[in-house]
């Protein structure tokens, strides 16, 4: 089937299931209450995850023929969409989440997904296996998707900025796939199903948002992106594949980086909730949420534009793009909330 008959049917289904996801929701007791550091006003479902997993596996059904690598991805997506779930509604501590989340991540490795054999640029190829350091490849694959997974999850702070981010990787993936990768046409099928889903969902979360994806939907973005990407390595072992996700996924990336270091230079421990995230920092400058997401949209469009470019081998440009938008982060992630207020508050927390 055609790549655009692939996204349409993914896009479809989403928007069909999301109502659904949210009357689940509601059943279910899946609710984002307003108050502390959350920035909506009113009860809002957060079980949209459910409806991108259905709308993007429904769609790989339809049109794609299953292989052992997109069974890996299936079994566990699978897994972490019910342990998100079961977080949306009951909640689960830290430590239970990132248990499942590496448990998902080794599932990949009993289907033969690896990063044993990669090629960097300037420094050639580099083949574990041949060194003797097997374990390494399977040891990138769990911090890669575990950390793409928890990244994606960070970035889920304001109403449709995780899946816009998302989608922008989808598309970015796709590229890599159909310009890039010439052995196989899956993995781009398989990113436009999922740009497909996120299309479908952001139209009910887009602000203001009607459903969040919960933890159910983040959890489930950031492991098919990460798996994604390790297939695309799998079939050309060009570090590409790896790239993209990750640059278009540089904001939150650095935005979880300094959030590491503030609560460490103040005593609190990593995974504790603060209020000084990039999107608070642009809430507080007085942005709406519509404003902030589309802000933040912009700066993560830069990260892949800088990544299209070191694709095409204008890795000067793309350094310089890189310099600029990761000067523009840090200034406002080092600037004062208070100094940002001065500014005026319209949007009440």
């Amino acid at each position: 089937m055609t790549f655009a008959i692939t996204f349409v049917i993914a896009l479809i289904i989403a928007v069909l299931a999301t109502p659904v996801s949210m009357r689940l929701a509601s059943l279910w007791g899946a609710i984002a209450y307003p108050g502390g550091r959350h920035v909506h006003s009113r009860p809002i479902p957060r079980l949209g995850g459910l409806a991108i997993y259905a709308a993007f596996w429904i769609a790989v059904v339809i049109t794609q023929e299953w292989d052992k690598s997109i069974w890996g991805l299936f079994i566990g997506s699978t897994i972490l969409l019910v342990v998100g779930i079961w977080d949306d509604v009951y909640e689960i501590r830290p430590l239970v989440k990132l248990f499942w989340q590496i448990f998902a991540a080794a599932v990949l490795l009993f289907f033969d997904f690896s990063m044993d054999f990669i090629s960097l640029p300037f420094f050639g190829s580099i083949h574990f296996g041949a060194l003797g350091l097997s374990a390494i490849g399977f040891i990138l694959v769990i911090f890669w998707v575990v950390g793409l997974v928890n990244t994606v999850n960070i970035s889920d702070g304001l109403d449709g900025l995780a899946a816009g981010i998302c989608f922008m990787v989808a598309l970015l993936l796709f590229w890599s796939a159909n310009q890039i990768v010439q052995t196989s046409v899956a993995p781009a099928h398989l990113t436009l199903a999922l740009a497909g889903a996120i299309l479908g969902f952001l139209f009910f979360n887009f602000p203001p948002a009607r459903v969040f994806m919960g933890d159910s939907g983040s959890m489930f973005l950031g492991y098919i992106i990460g798996g994604i990407s390790i297939m695309g390595l799998l079939k050309t072992a060009t570090i590409l594949g790896l790239v993209f996700p990750l640059l278009v996924l540089g904001m939150p990336v650095t935005d979880l980086t300094f959030a590491i270091i503030r609560r460490k230079l103040r005593g609190q421990s990593i995974a504790a909730a603060d209020r000084g995230h990039l999107h608070h920092r642009l809430l507080d400058a007085g942005l709406t949420q519509r404003q902030a997401v589309l802000s933040m949209y912009g700066i993560s469009a830069c990260f892949g534009g800088a990544a299209v470019l070191g694709a095409k081998g204008q890795w000067i440009w793309s350094l310089v793009v890189l310099f600029i938008v990761f000067s523009l982060l840090i200034i406002i992630l080092m600037r004062q909330t208070a100094k940002l207020a001065v500014f005026g508050r319209r949007h009440s927390k």
